[in-house]
This record gives C-alpha cells, sequence and structure tokens, in this order.
C-alpha cells in the first residue's frame, strides 16, 4: 500500500476487540462521514484526512481493488472486523471500512 501523503491508499487495519477487552480501533464504527482522521508517518509527520464514506462488508465479499487498488492521489483506509461474532472461526463475520481524503488543511478543518 501507499504511505500517508504518498501516492495510492494508505491501508491500516487494527482490532476492534481481544479476549482481554477492547483493541485500537474499538470506535472505528462510530465514525462518519465528514469526521476528521490524523495519521502520523515513520517521520513524525501529521497527515490529515475526512472521512467520505464508510461502509460494513461481509468478509468473504472484501472489496479488495477498492481498498488496495493502485491510485494516483493519496487516500486512507481504515479497517477493522465488526458484526456477528463466530466462534468457530474465531472472527467476526465482518469488515467495517472507512474511506478518507486528505484535507489541505494542516489542522484538519
Amino acid at each position: 500500500g501507499g504511505m500517508p501523503g504518498g501516492r495510492g491508499p494508505t491501508v491500516l487495519a487494527g482490532h476492534l476487540d481481544s479476549t482481554t477487552g477492547p483493541a485500537v480501533f474499538h470506535r472505528l464504527v462510530e465514525m462518519s462521514p465528514g469526521d476528521e482522521v490524523a495519521v502520523t508517518d515513520a517521520a513524525g509527520e501529521i497527515h490529515h484526512y475526512l472521512v467520505e464514506r464508510t461502509e460494513v462488508f461481509a468478509k468473504n465479499d472484501f472489496p479488495t481493488r477498492e481498498v488496495f487498488g493502485a491510485l494516483p492521489k493519496d487516500e486512507l483506509r481504515l479497517i477493522t472486523c465488526t458484526g456477528l461474532f463466530d466462534v468457530e472461526a474465531g472472527s467476526h463475520e465482518d469488515n467495517h471500512i472507512v474511506f478518507a481524503v486528505p484535507t489541505d488543511d494542516p489542522g484538519g478543518h
């Protein structure tokens, strides 16, 4: 994938929860269009994004091309699991994906 501020989609995936409680993306499902996201890159630079949309996809219908496909510009994808927990599979049945685009305002507004 891409890197924040570079070409193509930057994809960050994290768990919703764990056996001990909430995980890094436990509140990702609360995001909605218009929300702001700040991502710090390896050099410490902060990149600001605006959520355009969020969608839930069944894990067996994951939109690989839409998430990872080549783009000429910077975009952000945040992914976590959601939906019912399948005990036999040991995972949630769906993925919650946030699609965001950069904002030119360094304050994120």
